[in-house]
């Protein structure tokens, strides 16, 4: 019989993303969707927002269950930003915006983030992040993932935005899945 751990998110491309990996990596457990509202805070860091929506729900649903938060941040330009405002910046100026940005500009680096904060059955919460380094690039591409997919290109995908690849090749290197690894070993090593 499964374990089931639930995930706290009203993405759908979220979760599709995590349920592809665990059935691949960690078939053991059952990733379940608790579409509960998160209360959103803007902070410096993802791992501050990560800690205020675990609070945020931590009443209203039984252990074992997770959140992520992720984003995107366009590093020596502009500083960081979108960052932690990644989701307020793609409803309003979406990534049209950032290109608008970053018209001209030379350097283009920029990377994903993701923290994930799993609470586990104690109650006992555990925090594992996730990278990817790659570039802006010069004009959007791609009609596969989400948000700021069209616009970033991945150093381990060159040419290739992660718009332009297939859901499984993106799970194989993302920032989500690099953090969902981590949860995953840990899961592993403390069933």
């Amino acid at each position: 019989m499964k374990s089931k751990i639930q995930f706290v998110t009203g993405n759908k491309h979220k979760i599709e993303e995590v349920q592809t990996i665990f059935e691949k990596e960690c078939p053991e457990f059952q990733i379940m969707q608790a579409d509960i509202p998160l209360l959103e805070l803007q902070a410096a860091t993802l791992e501050e927002v990560a800690v205020f929506k675990i609070q945020s729900v931590m009443e209203n649903i039984v252990p074992p269950y997770f959140i992520e938060d992720a984003g995107f941040f366009v590093d020596d330009v502009c500083q960081g930003f979108p960052g932690v405002y990644s989701s307020y910046v793609m409803k309003t100026i979406g990534w049209d915006g950032i290109l608008k940005i970053m018209a001209g500009k030379t350097n283009r680096n920029a990377h994903f983030e993701s923290v994930i904060a799993y609470v586990d059955n104690h109650k006992a919460v555990h925090y594992f992040k996730g990278v990817n380094e790659g570039q802006v690039s010069t004009e959007a591409r791609g009609s596969s993932g989400f948000g700021f997919d069209p616009i970033f290109i991945s150093n381990e995908t060159p040419n290739r935005t992660f718009a332009e690849l297939e859901l499984n090749e993106k799970n194989i290197i993302s920032h989500r899945r690099r953090a969902v690894n981590k949860l995953i070993e840990f899961l592993k090593n403390n069933a």
